[in-house]
């Protein structure tokens, strides 16, 4: 919650969600734990407000943000979930993009990016919602039944709060539409054409709006009755909580992936370095909408929760600063977390993650460092995408999200750009923004955009204590590590085929040719 004159954080409550990993490379999340953590979080930050002494009748408006690709289909006539929400960075979806990518003239992935902004990608909402349709019954049978919705969390939180199978309303708005490869970014609806490739049927998309207007009242809770009146993609609440409403502005948001998005104005760009162009944000029904650039990268908190949960090397996520600290370098070892592939600049899905450059010394200590350092090093990799494609170097690097508390961080980030590092003293930037756009909405009008009205944030500054030469040095290193990380995997896995055993060839042949011998032996024999 946050006060709409000053933009000071007045109270706030999150929730952990549990991420689902059923087989190899599938990531999935529960809507209904979505939701229900969602509620959880309104209902404390409320009691928060009440110990403070603040009537909670003053909260005007809901801000909704979300992980904008995650894709999940429900039924609109029992409000249940039909799947588990696919969450954007799963890649069971590679063999459903090898599968359309032949179906296009040499077989080319940015092959629609003119019209969406994206290439073809297991990242997009577009194939997870294919893939649940090719093997999801109970969505395919949904669908012929006229009983599905697509959304992304946005519409799935929205429709449900705002009266749910009792009349809910389905829309999602313009920056999440624009990541499902659906979506005409310049003329603002879905694409028919698109739809038809992807064999989508357009009746389960919900309705495209802007980023700020009234999209219903809330149906229960501490909130009942107050409007929900700003939608926004993570990445570009983000972009509005940093108030980068410049053209040539940018911030670096550290969540689970990390994200550097560039406000182009109203000019999309198309990027030769690797980069998606994106809707940044439109902030009212008849406001223009505004274009970014911006390099996404799928591991960088989640590589902390890998070393926590996976490895059992901290047993918090804070536990990694410390360990860093205590050697203050990698001693030689690099880390690329190709989890999920590499994403920005690379696009690259045969990717996978390997630790590299260990010695008998390498210890703990240094892992965690390398783990830091790998989240710095894909950064300064979409920088420079970035500086390459807008023709005019960033002199400094506006951050937020939840890792910029981690002090160690920020001043490697300085120290491998070779550039100042500027974090708001509240880092909850994402938050901000929706909370701004909600503010905003005509019918609402709490909150002005206005430049002169924005508030003065105060910040902490993060300045390169390296020379560039050994910054330059690293990041060498670093790049030779990311080629060796390349085509390891591909979608047609020999663990998933036949295990029979005449599979093998020259087996069945010995294992023929010993039953004959056997069974001519026994006939001699007889």
């Amino acid at each position: 919650v946050f006060n709409a004159k000053t933009a000071e954080l007045l109270s706030h409550h999150q929730v952990e969600l549990q991420q689902k990993f059923p087989k190899e490379g599938w990531v999935e999340q529960d809507p209904k734990e979505i939701l229900k953590s969602v509620y959880e979080c309104v209902e404390k930050t409320c009691e928060k407000l009440q110990q403070l002494n603040i009537d909670i009748t003053n909260i005007k408006a809901i801000g909704v943000t979300n992980q904008r690709e995650t894709t999940v289909v429900w039924d609109k006539t029992t409000g249940e979930p039909l799947y588990n929400a696919i969450v954007w960075l799963d890649l069971r979806t590679q063999s459903t993009v090898d599968r359309l990518l032949k179906r296009i003239p040499g077989e080319n992935k940015a092959f629609f990016k003119l019209r969406t902004g994206l290439p073809l990608s297991s990242y997009f909402s577009a194939v997870k919602l294919r893939w649940l349709l090719d093997n999801v019954e109970e969505i395919r049978q949904a669908v012929n039944d006229g009983r599905a919705m697509f959304g992304t969390i946005d519409s799935w939180l929205i429709w449900v709060c705002i009266c749910g199978k009792n009349g809910g309303v389905h829309c999602t708005d313009v920056t999440n539409a624009s990541r499902t490869m659906l979506f005409n970014i310049h003329s603002l609806e879905w694409d028919p054409e698109l739809c038809q490739f992807f064999d989508i049927p357009m009746e389960i998309l919900p309705k495209v709006r802007s980023s700020s207007e009234i999209y219903g009242l809330m149906k229960s809770g501490a909130l009942t009755g107050v409007p929900i009146s700003g939608c926004l993609g993570d990445q570009s609440a983000a972009l509005v909580g940093q108030m980068c409403f410049q053209d040539g502005q940018a911030k670096n948001t550290y969540g689970t992936g990390c994200f550097l998005m560039c406000n182009t104005g109203q000019k999309s760009v198309f990027s030769e370095h690797g980069l998606l162009t994106t809707i940044a944000y439109k902030l009212g029904r008849d406001k223009p909408v505004c274009y970014a650039l911006e390099g996404s990268v799928a591991i960088a908190g989640a590589v902390v929760r890998w070393l926590r949960d996976n490895l059992g090397i901290i047993k918090t996520s804070q536990e990694v600063e410390e360990l860093a600290a205590e050697v203050g370098s990698s001693y030689g070892c690099y880390f690329v977390p190709a989890f999920s592939g590499l994403y920005a600049p690379y696009w690259e899905p045969s990717a996978r993650g390997i630790i590299c450059g260990l010695t008998q010394f390498t210890n703990k200590n240094h892992i965690a460092f390398a783990a830091l350092e790998a989240v710095c090093f894909q950064t300064r990799e979409i920088l420079d995408a970035i500086n390459k494609d807008c023709g005019v170097p960033l002199n400094q690097l506006q951050v937020d999200g939840g890792m910029t508390a981690n002090k160690i961080l920020m001043q490697l980030q300085s120290d491998i750009l070779c550039i100042p590092v500027v974090k708001p003293s509240m880092p909850e930037t994402t938050a901000l923004g929706a909370a701004m756009a909600a503010g905003a909405a005509e019918g609402v009008g709490i909150w002005s955009l206005n430049p002169g009205d924005l508030p003065a944030v105060t910040c902490e500054r993060f300045e390169p204590q390296i020379n560039p030469e050994e910054s330059e040095f690293r990041y060498a290193r670093w790049k030779k590590a990311v080629m060796k990380s390349m085509g390891w995997e591909t979608s047609e896995d020999p663990s998933n085929g036949d295990t029979n055993i005449f599979c093998s060839l020259p087996l069945g042949f010995f294992i023929m040719s010993s039953m004959i011998m056997l069974i001519g032996a026994k006939y001699i024999s007889g």
